[in-house]
């Protein structure tokens, strides 16, 4: 443990305070009865951050942010609900007979010798921030009493009383959901998942890319939560044997949040899962994109061209439609007609009209893009082509004027040109209208706290070497911290390739060649493959080769 020092002269050490004013302050302090650190930021002596960083460099405490931390249930359960509210204290994991708790004050001795006491654990404390730790003392605390009341409710009242729980906001099923809805949010899930078990209920998340188990649920819980869920999509309750797709719209810490939701049947019961659109996100630039100098003019130029197709390639999740957003904010001006058709609207530009696709009403892609063409568009952006006819009536308004651009779900640029030859398209209109194909994915990028350096091992240099990249070569990789969780990995940045379309390659579609015809011409040109991209990325330190593997497959 770090020596007892008061927080008072650490702040004098560093500067912060004089000793004048520490006096004045810690006179002041007692007449107000807050802890001297509470007390100083609250009257703005210093800030929270001056603080932490305080505590942090001149005592090695760690500071976390317990928005990206998983904490497991029986870890909760070590410290009470009443020491963890009394304290300001949340246990964050355990290391043998070692509790790492997390606390607004670690300089609090009483209370770590309280908790020393009441867990017979030695108490090794962290740094976070006073707002956050009381709101994730709130959610994990809170949701275990939600649990906890759900049960007796299961287990002691009549079906149409646990209906009534579902509906009533302020009732522990409605506040289970929320909560579980508003930590994917904080962490920056992508997406929820509620797999039923035959033995438990679990919730799942999507962060970065990478899946990881939240908590575990009794199995008792399934049907309330699933009901729940569906209630606020206006789905059917009573509908348990075929899939059901619904959304809804929510207020999130000041944010507009649109969730997807999607219901399947399984053998132990409805599987959901919500995907987390957050409406107030910030569009990114293409400078912002993690394109090399090289893929970044091929794409300006695909983008630059008065009329043709552009397309934007990868599975689910690899940031297409950002590429596709950030592109079209480059393009719209006052001198041009842009119009979207999408499903769904994920982020609303100024000046742009946008068209929702409305399944229900028949408002589907192919219909949208139809009537749009009747608006005297400049640029068309459709959000996904998903079928044939979709995709002929976007080849030929390419091929009347018309700058489309668009997403295609295939492994790799070229497999692009076979795709829409798969859906019907004559490669005569394909060899016309399309300028430009970008294949992307995402990896995790190395969390920039503890981030290493490292000497590659003899295959890695092989590897580095049969990609065209040699010499003195030095990689990092995350150690693991607080600040990621202990993965490594904080955030995530785009690996491209774009394949730029000339005479000789349009020719080449005319004779229907195949995929590595198509890519054995493209290497010969300007197309840097993805794998060779990301190892780019892996050799300036922003991401690591088992990232690049983990997305692109050995190729």
């Amino acid at each position: 443990m770090a020596p007892r020092k008061r927080i008072g002269d650490l702040l004098v050490e560093a500067g912060l305070l004089s000793a004048e004013q520490l006096q004045h302050a810690l006179k002041e302090q007692r007449e107000s009865k807050m802890r001297l650190g509470e007390f100083l930021i609250d009257r703005q002596y210093l800030t929270e951050q001056q603080l932490i960083e305080v505590l942090e460099f001149q005592l090695g405490i760690p500071h976390i942010q317990l928005y990206r931390q998983k904490i497991e249930t029986k870890v909760i359960n070590i410290i009470s609900q009443r020491l963890a509210e009394q304290h300001q204290v949340l246990p964050i994991r355990t290391e043998g007979n070692k509790l790492i708790v997390a606390m607004a004050d670690p300089l609090d001795y009483f209370a770590i010798d309280e908790l020393r006491m009441s867990t017979g654990m030695r108490i090794e404390p962290t740094i976070a921030a006073r707002d956050e730790l009381q709101r994730a003392i709130k959610r994990y605390y809170g949701l275990q009493e939600s649990v906890e009341q759900i049960n007796q409710i299961l287990q002691g009242r009549e079906t149409e009383e646990v209906k009534t729980t579902q509906e009533e906001e302020d009732s522990p099923v409605v506040k289970t959901v929320n909560q579980i809805i508003i930590q994917a949010v904080q962490i920056g899930a992508s997406d929820i998942h509620i797999d039923p078990q035959e033995d438990s209920l679990r919730i799942r998340y999507r962060v970065d890319g990478v899946m990881r188990t939240e908590r575990t649920l009794p199995p008792t819980m399934q049907s309330v939560i699933i009901a729940r869920i569906k209630i606020m999509a206006n789905l059917n309750v009573a509908e348990r044997r075929l899939p059901q797709d619904g959304r809804v719209e929510m207020d999130i810490e000041f944010r507009k949040v649109d969730i997807r939701i999607a219901t399947l049947p399984t053998i132990h019961g409805e599987k959901v899962v919500m995907r987390v659109l957050d409406m107030g996100s910030t569009l990114t630039e293409i400078e912002k994109l993690n394109f090399s100098e090289h893929n970044y003019q091929l794409f300006l130029n695909g983008i630059n061209n008065a009329h043709g197709v552009v397309l934007i390639t990868g599975p689910t999740g690899s940031g297409k439609t950002t590429t596709l957003y950030s592109a079209l904010s480059r393009l719209n001006n006052d001198e041009v007609n842009v119009i979207t058709v999408e499903d769904p609207v994920e982020y609303q530009l100024h000046g742009i009209n946008q068209v929702q696709v409305n399944n229900v009403t028949g408002l589907t892609f192919a219909r949208g893009l139809r009537a749009i063409l009747r608006q005297d568009p400049n640029i068309v952006m459709i959000g996904e082509i998903r079928d044939s006819e979709t995709a002929e009536i976007a080849v030929r308004a390419a091929m009347t004027g018309h700058l489309v651009l668009s997403t295609l779900h295939t492994n790799s640029a070229v497999n692009a040109i076979t795709r829409l030859v798969d859906m019907g398209i004559e490669p005569f209109l394909i060899s016309s209208s399309v300028h430009c194909i970008v294949a992307q994915r995402l990896v995790r990028k190395i969390c920039s706290s503890c981030t290493a350096a490292y000497t590659p091992s003899v295959d890695d240099l092989k590897l580095l070497g049969d990609h065209g990249l040699s010499g003195a070569i030095t990689l990092h990789k995350g150690k693991g911290c607080e600040e990621c969780g202990r993965t490594g990995y904080r955030g995530r940045m785009a690996i491209h390739e774009v394949l730029m379309l000339d005479d000789k390659l349009r020719s080449m579609i005319l004779q229907k060649r195949s995929d590595s015809e198509y890519r054995a011409y493209g290497l010969s040109q300007s197309l840097i493959p993805m794998m060779v991209d990301g190892l780019k990325k892996v050799v300036a330190g922003h991401t690591t080769i088992a990232e690049v593997f983990r997305v692109t497959g050995k190729e």
